[in-house]
């Protein structure tokens, strides 16, 4: 019947962006502005982490920094403020978007 093909020893798994990103049945995935973020759920809250957070209705990201949440435009939230704010989970990766709708390549 033949014999198996050398080449099968050189041959990878097909790259996906599950297998590169690690998605596992926690991960949910959030559409932001530029892309998309990997969002796992959070055990422990480290130092510098990226969390997505739910305030006043609205899904923001912040950074952990001490004891306090640092968002994207440099504001700090710290104390009792933070009663109102709901942890969605730690952002794990961040993949951008590289197409533009409003200027397609030629």
């Amino acid at each position: 019947m033949g014999f198996p093909s050398p080449a099968a020893d050189y041959t990878s798994q097909r790259m996906t962006p599950e297998l590169i990103c690690g998605v596992g049945i926690d991960t949910r995935i959030l559409e932001t502005s530029s892309g998309f973020a990997l969002i796992e759920p959070v055990t422990r809250l480290v130092q510098g982490q990226t969390l997505p957070i739910l305030i006043g209705g609205r899904t923001q990201f912040a950074r952990v920094m001490g004891r306090s949440l640092i968002f994207e435009d440099g504001e700090t939230m710290e104390g009792e403020a933070l009663d109102d704010v709901t942890v969605i989970g730690v952002v794990t990766w961040l993949v951008n978007r590289t197409r533009d709708d409003e200027a397609p390549v030629m």
